[in-house]
This record gives C-alpha cells, structure tokens and sequence, in this order.
C-alpha cells in the first residue's frame, strides 16, 4: 500500500486550491453571512466542471474513474477554504440524482437514525439551495422534495455559512437505493467530511502561526513565547495525525481486502473531528481577545467544525461502532497470550 501522493494526486489538489483562492476567496464567503442562500449556482456549475462531483464515477457512466483518495484530496482543499454548500451530499449522489455530477442540481442529504428520539426535531442543511433532498437510513436511500417540507428556518445557526431548518417529521420519499449503497454512503461519506475537517484545521493553523508571527508583545513576536509556541505545535501534530489517518481511510476503501473500510473511516472521522474543533479554539486562543471578535476568521472555521463533526456519525456513534468492532475480534489491540495484535494496530 503507498501512501504517497502521485503527481496527479498532487496536481490535482493544487488545481483544487488555486480554483477555491480564485472563486472562493474569504471576503467574498463573508458576505453571505446568515443568508438563506449560500450557493451560487455559477460556482457550483464550475465545482462541477472541475470534477469535484464526479471524481468517483466511473469512466463508463461519464464520470473521472478515479478513488477515494483523490477524492480526499480535493475536499481537503474545499474544507481550507471554507466552500459553503451540501459538497459532500451532492457527490456522493453523482450516478444517482440526475445533473449532480455536473453541477447542476444542489443535493441535500439528512441522515435518521432508528430510535434517535422521533420527538426531536430535523435539522436541515441549506433547504432553500438544495433541488433535491436525500433521506440517508439503515433501510436504504429515499428522495424527498425539499419545497414538500413544512419547514423552520434557525434565524442564529451555528455555522453563519451553514443555513439550517428545523422540520417536526419527514415524508415518505421515493426509494433511490437500498441498505448496502446506504451504507457505502455513510463510509465514504465521513471520510470526505473527515477531509474537509483537515483542510479547516490546517487553515486555523496556518491563520495561528501567521498571526503569532506579526504580532508583538513587550518589544517581540508573541511566537516567541512558549505557551503560544506549544499551541501551535499541537495544531500543527493534531492536522498531520489526522490527515495521515484520512488519506490511510482512503487508501483503505480504494483497495479493498487491505483493511476495515468501516473501521478505517470511523477512525479518521474521530480524529479529523478533534483536529478541526480543538485547532479552531487554539486560533482563536493564539489571536487573544481579538479571536473573539466576529471581523476575525477563526470563528468560522470552528464553528464549520462543530457542524461537521455532527454529520456522517457523531462522536458518540463513531467511538460505539469502533467499540463494537473491537469486542467482535476485528481490531483487537493484542493477539492470543499477549502476542502482536491484528486490525486496528
């Protein structure tokens, strides 16, 4: 298994950011700041032009034909530059929803859980963007039409990029797909949010370190000091831990029989979660009592983090699955009397 990006990988990723720093530039996000509307619909075309959507499906349906780990790779660069919008969703439905593979249609999805509290209201991402809404269950894959909804709009989200909706219940929908491609969609599904996860904690570490770089207390920059000093050493080891164990998932589901695909992704979305939630509180740390005003960035790669970290499994859900497959014998940290252990290690 090689873990080295090839050149195409490599291109690729570059192609990605140098379209986000040209089309999606910070300023430009901000001004779409607790709106209903965050995508626009010239920009999602051209994410589709890029391959963004269609990067996974294969040659034969008029898709790219590459993996995972390129696809990784791509959404990292997303995730860096904060790109607002169902990114993962609308992916995954590219061969499934007509027109998502090239831009044309904003896919939705929102996932239930059996016994996940029925009283508890439905939170949906972006309702006014999205064309489509998919319903993600362990039955299978339903569409729904979002304008069907009798919906809520939350006037303070968490995410001021991330729009949301409250709906009491959701209809019956019209069956797209069953239980295993549900499945294959809840997978890969947390590994590209996992990447988005990286590409946000790897932008709060760069925003950390620059500022600590510019900004001088008692006649020197406050790198200097060793508290600040630590902080962004940890940033920098939580993105790098998490990254490597992103692209391991990848590689992982791309070459099947090398590894747990579920396993492998459970991992990588737990510790791209933490990277990306605790790296938005260290920047804003590291940038004082400026971090805490709304004029400086940090905010919104944390929060877009604490959004995220609840999509494609929750820390609790992930940690149980990774639980369970440790007690059937598939990651056991040890072998018989105390030999070399098999799976997750």
């Amino acid at each position: 298994m090689d873990f080295e990006p090839t050149e195409l990988q490599t291109d690729l990723a570059e192609g990605v950011r140098r379209l986000c720093q040209g089309h999606f530039p910070l300023e430009r996000l901000r001004s779409f700041e607790l709106a209903e509307q965050v995508v626009d619909r010239a920009d999602w075309r051209r994410l589709g032009d890029a391959g963004v959507f269609d990067l996974c499906l294969s040659d034969e349906a008029g898709g790219l034909g590459l993996g995972l780990a390129e696809a990784a790779l791509v959404f990292e660069e997303l995730g860096r530059a904060l790109v607002p919008g169902p990114l993962v969703a609308s992916h995954l439905a590219a061969g499934l929803v007509d027109g998502a593979d090239r831009g044309a249609v904003v896919v939705g999805v929102v996932e239930t859980h059996a016994g996940a509290g029925a009283a508890l209201p439905i939170v949906v991402e972006c309702l006014d963007d999205l064309d489509v809404l998919l319903v993600l269950s362990e039955q299978g894959i339903a569409s729904l039409d979002p304008g069907s909804l009798n919906a809520t709009r939350l006037s303070r989200p968490m995410d001021p990029l991330t729009p949301l909706w409250t709906v009491p219940a959701l209809p019956d929908g019209s069956p797209l797909a069953g239980p295993e491609i549900a499945r294959w969609w809840r997978r890969d599904g947390a590994v590209l949010t996992a990447a988005l996860q990286i590409g946000a904690a790897a932008w709060t570490t760069e925003l950390a370190v620059g500022y600590a770089k510019e900004r001088r207390q008692f006649g020197r920059p406050i790198g200097g000091f060793q508290a600040v000093k630590h902080l962004c050493a940890d940033m920098a080891v939580r993105t790098e831990l998490a990254r490597c164990a992103v692209h391991a998932a990848a590689v992982t589901v791309d070459q099947p029989g090398v590894g747990d695909m579920e396993v492998a992704a459970a991992g990588a979305k737990l510790l791209a979660d933490e990277a990306a939630v605790a790296n938005g509180r260290s920047c804003i740390q590291v940038h004082g009592g400026m971090g805490f005003t709304w004029e400086v960035p940090a905010h919104l790669a944390y929060k877009r983090a604490r959004v995220l970290a609840t999509r494609f499994g929750t820390r609790d859900r992930l940690a149980e699955s990774l639980g369970e497959s440790l007690a059937e014998g598939q990651g056991s940290l040890a072998g018989p009397e105390g030999g070399p252990g098999t799976g997750l290690l």
